[in-house]
Parts: structure tokens; C-alpha cells; sequence
């Protein structure tokens, strides 16, 4: 019998730069150097982290934020941290006008945009999300213009300068709610980040642009410590013995110490005949109870 044999490909050397040699402390080149970064949200949390980040590895970063204090530390922040050129644009991804401006100050600033990534959003999880009946059309658009048609707006104005460079990258960053559910403008707007991102993936894709679409872990910010789903704090879920969905849930045990829903006094009578012929302990503490088992 013929046996296939496997001859391992030899990785392209523009894969695996590394900015130190080899051993401990080894750290993959991203050859990101001297490109140029639009990060919209870019004032504190996911976005800033991801601006320090390109700033790290040689990017000059453009981060696009509302609130001009926040944007004004976070930028002497990753400038000092980096050594390299920030710059900072107070600007509302919910408008036209304002992300028009925002692009074309950015190139001027910049020279070019290689990297364009979006995470201006509705801030989720600070308290329990409405339901069917609260929903309103403020509620809805709200998200849905700053999240959905944001990234829409940056992305169509930074296209241009990159499908006339050849090349470029767009990093939408969604969230676990587009595959959960819990909140429903949440999922909603997650799911058309994801739907945008693949359309325009398959438009832009000729050109030279890759577009990708990335769901963050976190669900929630980290310093509510509440559930997502109810509102409520993990202290108050487990004194009201009930699950994150609000639902009652057992605490009950079997005789053996498993969880289960039914009385201890009742050991195997309710698990079935099945369970009754295969365990010895159950067909000696139940002889005479079950007159099958006697």
C-alpha cells in the first residue's frame, strides 16, 4: 500500500521578521513602521489599547474620539509612550459632515491611510438593556447610527485614498452579542457590523484592502461586575437563587452528591429502570421500597 508522504512547505522569510533574533523576549516584526493608522473610539478602552498598540510597533496614529479632554491625555499618553506622530480629532462618526472633515484633516496630517480601524460605539453594559416593550426608535438609531453607519462613513471616505494606494487594511471591532443573545439593539447592531464587513470584504477585496471583522471577549466593561443579561450583581443572582436569565434554578442533590430537581428521599425512583438495574447502591438502598427491586 502506497503511503503518501508529507514534505513541510518553507515559510516565506517576509512572514516571520522578528525585531530580536530568537530566544526569550523574541518579538514578531508587523513591519507596521512608518504606515499610517485612523482609530475612531481611540479616547480610552478597546480603541486606545488598539492605538498604543500600532503606535508600539511604528504606526502613526490618528484617534478620533467626542470627548476632547479624553482624547487630549490618551494623546500625550501613546506620544510618550511611542515616540511617534499622534494626532487627535474631535469628531461625532455619527455625522457626514464631521467624518468628511475628520479623513481629509487626517491624510493632510498623515500623508496617507494604510490602516483604518473602527470602534466608535454606543457604550453597551452599564446597565440592564431594555426589553420589546422599551425599545424605542432613540434607543434604536442611536446605536445603529453611531456603530453601524459610523463605520459605514469612515470606511467610505478612507477607501478611496487606499484603493488609490493599492492597498490597506479596515479592522471592524464588534461583539460577542452578535452570537448571544440578552440584548437586542446589541445583537442587532453586531450582526450588521458583521453582514458590512464581509460586503465590503468581497467589494474591496480586488483592490488590494482586506477587511475583517473582529468580536471583542469582553462582554461588558470590566468594572460593573454585573450580569449583562439582568442588570443584577452575581451577590444578588445567587441570594435569589436564580440563573442570569431571572429564572428559579435547583440546588437540590441526589444521594450520590449530584445536582438534580428531585427529593433526596426519593434516591432513584424518578432516574428510571435503567439506572436502577446498573447501580448497586441504588438497588441496596431501595430494596424494599421499589417492589421491582425487591
Amino acid at each position: 500500500m502506497a503511503v503518501a508522504q508529507l514534505t513541510a512547505r518553507p515559510i516565506h522569510p517576509e512572514y516571520c521578521r522578528l525585531s530580536k533574533p530568537t530566544g526569550v523576549g523574541a518579538r514578531m516584526d508587523l513591519d507596521l513602521k512608518g504606515k499610517a493608522a485612523i482609530v475612531t473610539g481611540g479616547s480610552r478602552g478597546i480603541g486606545k489599547a488598539i492605538a498604543l498598540a500600532l503606535a508600539k510597533e511604528g504606526a502613526n496614529v490618528a484617534i478620533v474620539a467626542r470627548d476632547r479632554g479624553a482624547l487630549d491625555a490618551a494623546r500625550a499618553e501613546i506620544a510618550g509612550a511611542t515616540g511617534v506622530k499622534v494626532e487627535a480629532y474631535s469628531s461625532d462618526t455619527g455625522d457626514d459632515a464631521a467624518v468628511r472633515k475628520m479623513v481629509a484633516e487626517a491624510v493632510a496630517a498623515l500623508g496617507r491611510i494604510d490602516i483604518l480601524v473602527n470602534c466608535a460605539a454606543q457604550p453597551g453594559g452599564q446597565g440592564k438593556p431594555p426589553t420589546l416593550g422599551e425599545i424605542t426608535n432613540e434607543h434604536f438609531w442611536a446605536d445603529m447610527n453611531i456603530k453601524v453607519m459610523g463605520y459605514l462613513r469612515t470606511s467610505r471616505e478612507v477607501a478611496p485614498h487606499m484603493i488609490k494606494a493599492g492597498s490597506g487594511r479596515i479592522i471592524h471591532v464588534s461583539g460577542l452579542a452578535a452570537r448571544s443573545t440578552g440584548t437586542m439593539i446589541g445583537s442587532m447592531r453586531n450582526v450588521s457590523v458583521a453582514a458590512l464587513t464581509k460586503n465590503m470584504a468581497d467589494e474591496l477585496g480586488p483592490h488590494g484592502i482586506s477587511v475583517v471583522c473582529v468580536h471583542r471577549a469582553s462582554r461588558g466593561p470590566k468594572n460593573t461586575g454585573r450580569d449583562r443579561r439582568s442588570g443584577q450583581s452575581p451577590e444578588r443572582l445567587r441570594k435569589g437563587n436564580r440563573n442570569p436569565h431571572g429564572r428559579p434554578q435547583s440546588r437540590s442533590k441526589d444521594h450520590h452528591g449530584r445536582g438534580g430537581r428531585r427529593r433526596r428521599d426519593l434516591p432513584c425512583l424518578a432516574q428510571g429502570r435503567r439506572h436502577q438495574r446498573r447501580c448497586d447502591r441504588c438497588r441496596r438502598r431501595c430494596a424494599g421500597r421499589d417492589p421491582l427491586l425487591s
